[in-house]
């Protein structure tokens, strides 16, 4: 059976995204099914990427809606959709101008300072310990993504002159710079990790290389131990990175560049984490916030 419209159409823009964007396998799955629920959308009604216009587009977002998906699920399909038939040049773009449900916008948990120095202040015991330290305090110390954590080599490392080369989205490169706890904690894991041919830095205790879940999992094992309020998680620490150090510079073009965020908008949102920490700090101190708090029975 030949392939259909909608089968070509995906495959060249899925091919795009590989060879010219460079995105990685994951994300160019999780496309290729947002586009694929469009294609399944569409093939019933007999219609082409090509005659998909705002009628459709917006019965298409209706459809999702009636699956009960969250707001941000349906932003996401969305997003897809305005990529594809706009990198395809497909004009005009049906979904340009479309929007989906508003959502709560959920803002992300950032360890207290004192927490971090919780997590820090132990020793670490044994094996495990010394790189589930040296995890953490480099994902807290250079605020990595986990993809950019579990890839990252050793060749990309300088402890000498405590810089981290990450290769972040989009196959796009930046330089970071690494703390003395976090340089420390690297050097004391390079010491104890195995003679392997794995290139990256983090490894099994085999030798493998160390993946995306085994991460998660021993970071959340370490926040227990440690005694820490709720989940420790890889983007608990990027987040806390980036608040903290907005919190004390107020410079968000360079947590944009810390960060490796393309657009200053993505960057913006540790601004709300900091207004919150201001607006906390006025309403335990200002009296006028206290008698207003009386006065609503709060």
């Amino acid at each position: 059976m030949a392939p259909d419209a909608w089968t070509q159409a995906q495959a060249a823009w899925l091919a795009r995204l590989q060879f010219e964007r460079r995105y990685s396998a994951k994300t160019i799955a999780a496309y290729g099914r947002d586009i694929e629920a469009l294609a399944a959308f569409a093939r019933p009604l007999a219609l082409t990427p090509g005659q998909i216009g705002a009628d459709q587009a917006r019965r298409f977002v209706a459809a999702l809606n009636r699956r009960h998906l969250s707001a941000r699920s349906v932003a996401q399909y969305l997003a897809a959709a305005r990529a594809f038939y706009r990198d395809l040049g497909l004009e005009p773009n049906p979904f340009r101008g479309i929007r989906g449900p508003k959502g709560d916008r959920c803002l992300p948990s950032d360890l207290p300072v004192d927490q971090v120095q919780a997590l820090f202040a132990v020793a670490p015991a044994d094996w495990w310990d010394i790189r589930d330290t040296a995890i953490a305090e480099l994902l807290y110390g250079a605020g990595l993504r986990l993809a950019e954590l579990t890839g990252l080599r050793l060749a990309e490392l300088d402890l000498a002159e405590g810089l981290v080369r990450v290769r972040g989205k989009g196959a796009k490169d930046r330089v970071v710079p690494l703390g003395a706890a976090a340089a420390t904690a690297l050097a004391a894991w390079l010491q104890v990790r195995p003679d392997t041919a794995a290139a990256t830095v983090f490894t099994t205790q085999k030798g493998g290389p160390l993946g995306a879940r085994a991460v998660q999992k021993r970071l959340a094992s370490l926040g227990r131990r440690r005694g820490l309020e709720g989940r420790l998680h890889p983007h608990r620490l990027r987040h806390s990175f980036a608040s903290h150090i907005l919190q004390s510079s107020g410079n968000l073009r360079a947590v944009q560049e810390l960060l490796g965020h393309a657009n200053l908008s993505t960057t913006q949102i540790y601004t709300h984490l900091d207004f919150q920490q201001l607006a906390r700090v006025y309403d335990a101190a200002h009296p006028r916030a206290r008698r207003t708090r009386r006065a609503d029975g709060g």
